[in-house]
């Protein structure tokens, strides 16, 4: 019996994952992006062992290795202070406990290697300028229509469009974004021109009253990303592209730690956009059609775990789909099933992450270090993340 033919709209983290470990498994796919080229974009994102776990057993370690920094710890600062305290052990601790390392890496360098990989599998795989505008489905088939017309015919169909998703439009309502009130810099520094202090395989959330910052290195050591959260409900553009000074970078930052202000330095046009929060879908499948990623379950970044939650879709999805090849309509179900509930956990949990990184009580600097010390202690830590860390895609029982 053959295997269905995928199609996928969206060639961003979620989609290759999917289109590679459907390959992998002897399906038939194409992945339509909307992008005219396939770019290096992005900045930042931690891959926590649950997502590089999925990463390895795809073969991908060593394609990898050059981009990554695998990190040694994380820690918490204060804003102004400095005083910091360890999160938690990762690099050999990662492995010892988990099984996977934990790893940092720039998405762009990411997106590359696991495109690299769909080709390889499939040349062709990837049809760049397709913009999906919707689809038609049938007893028989799903149909993909394209922007410019063209009309792709396939057994099934992923929506890996992302947080606007138009799949998911004409499937449901898409859920109302909320926005927090914080604006969010984003920016790249070179390592070797930061401070030695900073110079180190350690990911930093340096937490203060109404902002927080989070830095780590990439790309092989060579770059440190930065991320800057500040309260601003005047700013309400979700764009990724939307430049900024490293003037008004600084001014949002007053009285921060001169460590924090080495980075925006040297970082060149800082980013900005705005943070909203969305509830996840109750429902992601709809007869042959189904979700992953943002499209179903966008989150704040607060838990380090959205790149990571695309990479578990896309690799639960094709073991579903390997599992029950009879029924391919009733594995998208199978698949929904596997992961509503966790991946909706996550969004609450990032949420919640939010408040506990801004709290007023930190302006306070008898205070200050109180808090942290209470809401960081070791036992708290591990209930926040260890279940996180722990869920193994790879091995996850799937239903007959």
């Amino acid at each position: 019996m053959a295997k269905a033919k995928v199609l996928i709209a969206g060639g961003g983290i979620g989609g290759m994952t999917a289109a590679l470990a459907l390959l992998q498994r002897g399906f038939d796919v194409t992945v339509f992006e909307q992008a005219p080229e396939l770019k290096e974009l992005g900045a930042g994102l931690q891959l926590a062992a649950n997502g590089t776990r999925v990463l390895i057993e795809m073969g991908l370690e060593e394609a990898l290795k050059p981009v990554i920094c695998e990190a040694a710890a994380k820690e918490v600062r204060l804003w102004n202070t400095g005083q910091s305290w360890k999160l938690f052990d990762l690099g050999a601790d990662s492995i010892a406990r988990f099984g996977a390392p934990y790893w940092m890496a720039h998405r762009g360098e990411l997106h590359r290697v696991l495109t690299e990989a769909v080709l390889a599998a499939k040349p062709g795989a990837v049809v760049t300028g397709a913009q999906a505008m919707g689809f038609e489905q049938d007893d028989s088939g799903v149909t993909l229509l394209m922007a410019d017309g063209r009309r792709e015919r396939g057994d099934l169909l992923v929506g890996a469009d992302g947080v606007h998703s138009r799949m998911r439009s004409q499937m449901w309502q898409s859920p109302k974004a909320r926005f927090t009130g914080l604006m969010a810099w984003r920016g790249l520094a070179p390592m070797e021109a930061l401070p030695a202090e900073l110079q180190r395989p350690v990911g930093t959330n340096w937490i203060g009253p109404g902002g927080h910052v989070i830095t780590y290195p990439i790309s092989g050591n060579r770059l440190m990303n930065f991320v800057g959260l500040v309260e601003n409900r005047e700013w309400t553009s979700e764009s990724w592209t939307a430049a900024g000074s490293t003037e008004e970078c600084k001014a949002d930052f007053a009285g921060w730690n001169p460590l924090i202000h080495s980075v925006i330095d040297v970082m060149g046009t800082p980013f900005r956009w705005a943070l909203a929060a969305r509830d996840p879908l109750p429902h992601w499948t709809q007869g042959r059609v189904t979700l992953l990623g943002d499209a179903c379950h966008p989150t704040l970044p607060f838990l380090a775990q959205g790149a990571i939650m695309a990479i578990e879709d896309g690799y639960i999805l094709a073991r579903c789909l390997d599992e029950n090849q009879q029924d391919p309509a009733g594995a998208l179900m199978t698949y929904e099933g596997l992961r509503s509930e966790r991946t909706a956990a996550i969004v609450k949990g990032s949420e919640a992450n939010l408040h506990r990184f801004h709290n007023p009580v930190l302006a306070d600097p008898v205070k200050a270090p109180q808090y942290v010390e209470s809401e960081w202690q070791p036992d708290k830590v591990r209930l926040r993340y260890d279940w996180l860390f722990e869920y193994d895609a790879t091995r996850l029982p799937i239903p007959a």
